[in-house]
């Protein structure tokens, strides 16, 4: 049996396998994942983002033991941060999750950005297919620390969770442009801290200085004690009513069909740029480009073009 047929029957270690390889970006996913989508779109997938240091993974932990109460499986999606040095990641956001691990109806997958940008791995899409796939119920997807236009996650996620912490900074911040604009539920962790209610009284501020338009959902801010489970059931509860307008309203049509077409220009965009660096290898272009740029002897747009003219004659003369 293939990957995606053993993954269709619930098998947690070839779930696993097809995740590995998915972000080893290796060649024979692509079978795997075209047997794999006509079985996907079942998932409400979550968004949690903000800042380092906000209580990210403490709160995903707790709403996964939130949904499982539910009886819902929970599929998790770790961002972790890689080392622009040395190319290496510790992930340990799951560390935090560890008393799931022994739970068959949880599933946590650690990625490391591998330089990607946004708060996301590029592998997150597909990995989040594979654990719908699977059959999990919620998808909740953690990015890295970010900070105000690392915004890619509102392009994946149903709900996006915007969790702030008090004393990150001054009056300003509560209405900067960017990560503030993407958010569905505002989520004030570590309500405990001196400035919390000051810090969910600017958020709300922000938030009312936004023009109220009928049909629209209009975001509320949420206070939480992730680390003491304070809040959560309300947090929950925000994010299912959220979830009951997303699809009741026809908002989730309009998501779907953006999301395909990024999806869809995504992995176009890199099968192109694939093919043209095989195509550039094999013909010994990159070596000569460099040296006649180098030499002033042609300029990189020339050069791009020159390139794309020499695909484009090749695929034509294989025809």
């Amino acid at each position: 049996m293939s990957l995606a047929e053993q993954v269709l029957e619930g098998n947690i270690r070839a779930a696993a396998r097809l995740m590995r390889d998915i972000d080893d970006d290796r060649p024979q996913v692509i079978d795997e994942l075209k047997r794999l989508y006509p079985h996907t779109g079942s998932a409400y997938i979550i968004g949690i983002t903000g800042p380092p240091g906000a209580g990210k993974s403490t709160l995903v932990d707790q709403l996964t033991a939130s949904f499982r109460n539910q009886g819902k499986k929970v599929g998790v999606v770790a961002i972790d941060p890689t080392s622009p040095f040395t190319g290496g990641a510790i992930l340990g956001d799951r560390i935090r999750m560890n008393r799931h691990s022994c739970d068959e109806g949880v599933f946590i997958r650690s990625l490391a950005t591998r330089g990607a940008l946004g708060g996301l791995s590029r592998s997150t899409s597909d990995v989040a297919l594979v654990m719908d796939a699977l059959g999990m119920d919620i998808i909740i997807i953690e990015t890295v620390g970010v900070g105000q236009d690392e915004v890619d996650i509102v392009k994946e996620a149903h709900t996006t969770c915007v969790v702030m912490v008090p004393g990150l900074g001054d009056d300003i911040q509560a209405i900067k442009a960017g990560i503030l604009e993407i958010g569905d539920i505002f989520v004030v962790n570590k309500a405990d801290r001196e400035g919390a209610d000051r810090t969910a009284r600017e958020l709300s501020n922000m938030l009312d200085m936004r023009r109220a338009v009928e049909g629209k959902w209009n975001p509320r801010v949420m206070k939480t004690e992730a680390q003491r489970g304070t809040g959560i059931e309300d947090l929950t509860n925000e994010i299912l009513a959220h979830r009951a307008f997303f699809l009741s309203s026809g908002t989730i049509n309009e998501f779907l069909r953006e999301r395909n077409q990024r999806h869809f220009m995504g992995i176009l965009r890199d099968t192109l740029f694939k093919k043209a660096l095989l195509f550039m290898a094999d013909n010994n272009l990159c070596i000569r480009v460099e040296t006649d740029m180098n030499n002033h002897r042609i300029d990189p747009y020339s050069a791009v073009e020159k390139i794309i003219s020499k695909m484009m004659q090749d695929s034509a003369d294989r025809v």
